[in-house]
């Protein structure tokens, strides 16, 4: 046996035994056999390729003890999106362990490929490849959605992970953290592992994600705060991120006792692209027991084209508790659904049960329905069966809610043996027929009802009971923390995703183009004191505890440019206003065949030499809408033609667009950006001096979604973002 270096074979180094020597960790190392680190920091960077990695592991029956030992990839202090390559790859093998240490800043921290019996157990591998997020406070930019539908060649590894793995067979992960990149731990055509008691947390895209992934056990993990797409107060979209999500083909996994709240959706479970085209297979008989999904943004739970069972779960504080749209022959049993707008909403669902579950608080209890008319590009219509039918709703309790039961185009429905209790309209009814009515009972009175808020009315039948994989759950199964206990406006999502609460931070409370401005200084409890104001005319307070609220009065000179940086514990740090300012005089067109600007160049400038539809005056160029918000300007087809001037203080700029269908840019007569052909939410950015500029900004519209937006940054920013769908 021996260890190989790109170039050279490694030794034994003295003092070692001949079982598992020790060695340094250096770039293009190949391990073949069992070795332990010698314990310090290296920082190494890796090849830009994925197709390589700084270590290769090969052979079988092999354990990388990293002792202690950190490898960081990226340069110290630069931007998490500038992490690449992989750190670690296995090739192959039988029985690989990887353990006790610290992996930063590379785009994939762990890759394994084909391994069968892998074991990762007590690891950091945080801090992986991130993209920097384009929505705003006020709104947020489409350019930061996330697309995960299609993986059959690997497409999923552009966004990078913690850990990611491909045609794992048998192991298990424990005892790993990944906090702070994109992708926490991915499966892809892996199965039979046990993954358990990890802390996989603050990440941008997806705590844990499946794509034809079958017969794993996810047990007692923390998988809180995976986001994006949420700004408390404005929106709340999530963007396809999640805590979980479980994709194509994903089946017989059992998903119990995780803590996996304020993800975009608690877990995302898809049948697949190929199930959509042929109405064959699904991700089916997937058992959720006794997890926490709460306060999504987005979906506590989502379920769809699939047969799967969720028991004792709690679903709290999302838009909607579970959505189970063409769900069939799925078990919703014994959980609690607390305080969402709706509690269980499922369309076109068939021969569903919904029981021995709590609804409290929500405006709608349970919403179920079908529709006439079904996407014409979807084949799964075309080859099942889709009526919405066959739904038992029994032994719920219903505590205060405007509606109970919402039904609409369903045939088959028994309503059984509930309770309501301060229900405002306890059904509603419509096209809908068979419908069996038998023994529930409606109060006007009492306060909580039977036990707690989420303490069942009755007791859950004991075939469900034993779903557990520990039996019947116990409170201390479930790995929650405080903050996984936070409402929705725990979730702060900046630039490069949530927030952690675990250092100092600075955060509008409200637009952050409100003047006087009103700031939220978060973090850790101390005191806080400013250590530099530029700018500012007047503060609200000259010291504080955290979690206060103060608000900044900019001079009015600088409004646009002004900075506040405060100091708590010995730490500093900052909230910075720069919005040079603009006047732009935007005329707005509607173009035709005749001047389509993707065919017709000549006409389409022509048109724009005309007279407009519309003239406006605008402070910033900031358009996003899929139903225009602009008066007279059409929903598809129009074009604007903008100018303005722009004065910079010396230095270093970045002029950057986001758009979608068309842009391009001129500055002082040079075309600097030219993304002219129609596609999807895109960033490009170009460097920008100091001084006087002018700026002039064609854009157009054809169709679906509209998004124009020019910022104007102080230094040298990529274009970037997530990678967009392949």
């Amino acid at each position: 046996m021996r260890l190989c270096a790109a170039t050279m074979v490694l030794t034994c180094v003295a003092g070692a035994t001949a079982q598992q020597p020790t060695i340094s960790l250096k770039r293009g190392l190949v391990i073949t056999r069992s070795v332990t680190i010698t314990r310090k920091t290296y920082r190494v960077a890796a090849p830009t390729s994925l197709d390589s990695a700084v270590i290769t592991i090969k052979g079988d029956s092999i354990t990388l003890d990293l002792n202690g030992a950190t490898l960081l990839g990226a340069a110290p202090g630069s931007d998490p999106d500038q992490a690449a390559g992989v750190a670690i790859r296995i090739d192959s093998g039988t029985h690989i362990t990887i353990k006790g240490g610290t992996i930063h800043g590379y785009r994939v921290n762990i890759l394994a490929d084909g391994t069968k019996g892998l074991r990762l157990d007590s690891l950091d591998l945080g801090r992986s490849w991130k993209p920097r997020l384009y929505s705003l406070v006020e709104h947020e930019s489409i350019a930061d959605w996330l697309s995960y539908h299609h993986n059959e060649k690997n497409e999923w590894l552009r966004y990078g992970a913690a850990v990611y793995l491909d045609g794992v067979s048998g192991g298990e992960i424990h005892g790993v953290r990944a906090e702070q990149g994109m992708n926490g731990l991915m499966l892809v055509r892996t199965d039979h592992l046990l993954i358990h008691d990890n802390t996989i947390r603050f990440n941008s895209g997806l705590g844990i994600g499946l794509y034809r992934s079958s017969d794993n056990r996810i047990l007692r993990n923390r998988l809180d705060y995976n986001v994006r797409g949420y700004s408390n107060g404005f929106y709340w979209r999530g963007q396809d991120s999640a805590d979980l999500l479980i994709f194509e083909q994903s089946s017989r996994n059992v998903v119990a006792y995780n803590s996996a709240t304020h993800g975009g959706d608690g877990v995302f479970l898809w049948a697949g692209q190929s199930t959509m085209d042929t109405g064959e297979g699904g991700a089916n008989d997937n058992l959720f027991y006794g997890n926490d999904f709460s306060f999504a943004p987005a979906n506590a739970i989502e379920a769809t084209f699939s047969r799967n069972t969720f028991v004792a779960n709690r679903a709290e504080g999302s838009d909607y508790g579970l959505w189970g749209g063409y769900s069939f022959e799925s078990k919703v049993v014994g959980n609690c659904f607390l305080k969402n707008r709706v509690g269980v909403a499922i369309e076109h669902g068939q021969e569903n049960e919904i029981g021995w579950n709590r609804f409290t608080d929500n405006i709608t209890a349970i919403r179920l329905w079908g529709d006439k008319v079904e996407p014409g590009d979807w084949g799964y219509p075309k080859h099942r069966d889709t009526d919405s039918r066959g739904v038992r709703i029994e032994h719920n309790l219903f505590l205060r809610a405007r509606v109970g039961l919402n039904v609409a185009s369903t045939r088959g429905v028994t309503v059984a043996n509930n309770t309501y209790l301060n229900v405002d309209t306890l059904e509603v009814f419509k096209d809908t027929a068979d419908v069996r009515f038998d023994e529930n009972e409606a109060f006007t009175h009492g306060e909580h009802g039977p036990g707690g808020p989420c303490t069942l009315g009755d007791p859950i039948p004991a075939e469900f009971l034993r779903l557990g994989p520990d039996g019947e759950r116990t409170d201390d199964q479930l790995p929650s923390s405080a903050l996984a206990k936070r409402d929705r406006s725990a979730m702060i999502v900046d630039e490069w995703g949530p927030y952690d609460w675990r250092s100092p931070k600075i955060w509008p409370v409200d637009s952050t183009r409100a003047v006087p401005l009103r700031l939220a200084v978060l973090g850790p409890a101390g005191g806080w004191t400013p250590v530099k104001r530029r700018g500012i005319a007047a503060l609200s307070a000259t010291s504080g505890r955290m979690n206060d609220t103060i608000t900044v009065t900019p001079r009015v000179a600088s409004a646009g440019d002004w900075e506040l940086v405060l100091e708590s514990n010995g730490v500093r740090f900052s909230y910075v206003a720069f919005e040079p300012a603009q006047d732009w005089r935007v005329s707005f067109f509607a173009w035709s065949d005749s001047t389509d600007p993707r065919s017709k160049p000549d006409a389409f400038a022509a048109l724009l030499r005309g007279t407009p539809m519309l003239s406006a005056r605008a402070p910033r160029l900031d358009y996003e809408w899929y139903r225009p918000k602009t008066v007279n300007v059409p929903l598809e087809k129009w074009a604007l033609d903008a100018t303005s001037t722009i004065t910079l203080a010396p230095g270093t700029y970045t002029l950057r667009t986001i758009s979608d269908d068309a842009v391009r840019v001129w500055v002082d007569g040079a075309l600097m950006i030219d993304d002219w052909a129609p596609h999807e939410s895109v960033v490009d950015a170009v460097p920008l001096s100091g001084g006087k500029h002018s700026l002039r900004v064609q854009y157009y519209q054809v169709d679906g979604w509209t998004e124009l937006r020019l910022d104007v940054l102080k230094g040298a920013q990529r274009a970037g973002g997530s990678p967009g769908p392949h």
